[in-house]
């Protein structure tokens, strides 16, 4: 049983164990606020160790690639928004209104960055441009998702006022400049310190997940989604999935990429960033709304880890030669 544990992705155990958490104890009333600020405190510190990671001079060197960036940021932010737009609509007659609206925040979303690069890595794909694609993906995102969001869910989504802009701009943006500033300075330290770096990452989505869940235990979340709810989250994120991988494998054919650049795309383009998704929707919504309207990525971002690493091996295998 524990070897089974062991080779299961490290970032689905500690989600799993954080929804299972905040099931059994969610925080409440004045521990809930404590929470809360424990979780911006979190949400700010893994934004600092983006930009400190990211090397500027990767980002330079890959930004030339506009073959694979200009088509990846319109699919992730045009194709993938739209397609969550259409889940939106599509089952807001079946499911509860904040968590059909998911949907639509799941299809802003960017992209992953760590794992993107990782499973872009294993099928034998272009590992710098899949950093770099990655990465930038991820900067805009901060600059987008938020905003893009507001724009399409109107009033569905709650009015997107200038305090929840600041946050945005102060939680997220402020610290990974900050980070890209003082990287100079600090970034040996952290290279040298992966382990530790990695570990300080998933803890602060674990958190963001834990705080954003309580709420929505709070609020009721294991009454007021049954059957047919999980069975449309999953067929919802499925469809997305199928749109997501099929879409971006499809176009990096259809603008002629070489076989390494059309894996980063791959990978870049249909994956879903818990990692932005969590603490964005902790500075977003209200905390009851949170972990209802990422719900449909928290089941997303499960799959995306359980499919990635086999159709990884698959695209690796079909380019090794056969004897």
């Amino acid at each position: 049983m524990i070897a089974l544990l062991g080779k299961i992705d490290p970032m689905v155990r500690l989600i799993t164990a954080a929804i299972l958490l905040a099931t059994v104890l969610p925080v409440e009333g004045r521990a809930h606020e404590i929470a809360q600020m424990v979780s911006n405190a979190a949400v700010f510190v893994l934004f600092l160790l983006y930009g400190l990671r990211l090397s500027r001079r990767e980002v330079l060197a890959g930004l030339g690639n506009h073959r694979l960036l200009l088509p990846l940021v319109a699919f992730v932010f045009g194709v993938m928004t739209v397609a969550g737009w259409g889940l939106w609509q599509a089952s807001a007659t079946v499911l509860p209104p904040m968590l059909a609206l998911g949907f639509l925040y799941l299809g802003v979303l960017p992209s992953t960055v760590q794992s993107a690069t990782a499973y872009s890595s294993l099928a034998g794909g272009n590992v710098a441009s899949s950093v770099v694609a990655a990465a930038l993906i991820n900067i805009l995102g901060v600059f987008i998702s938020a905003p893009l969001f507001a724009l399409l869910a109107g009033n569905a989504g709650g009015e997107f006022h200038g305090d929840q802009l600041v946050k945005v701009v102060t939680m997220l943006l402020l610290p990974f400049v900050a980070g890209q500033v003082l990287q100079g300075f600090v970034r040996g330290w952290i290279m040298e310190h992966k382990q530790l770096i990695t570990r300080m990452d998933r803890s602060s989505i674990a958190i963001a997940v834990y705080v954003a869940f309580s709420g929505a235990v709070e609020q009721g979340i294991w009454t007021k989604v049954d059957a047919v709810g999980w069975a449309g989250v999953l067929l919802g994120s499925a469809v997305l999935m199928v749109l997501g991988y099929g879409g971006a494998w499809l176009l990096g054919g259809l603008l002629r990429l070489s076989h390494g650049d059309r894996i980063a795309m791959l990978f870049a383009g249909a994956q879903k960033s818990i990692a932005m998704g969590a603490p964005l929707a902790t500075v977003l919504f209200p905390s009851e709304m949170a972990g209802i309207v990422i719900l449909p990525l928290i089941v997303y971002h499960l799959v995306q880890m359980i499919v990635a690493a086999p159709m990884a091996t698959r695209l690796r295998g079909d380019r090794e030669p056969t004897h």
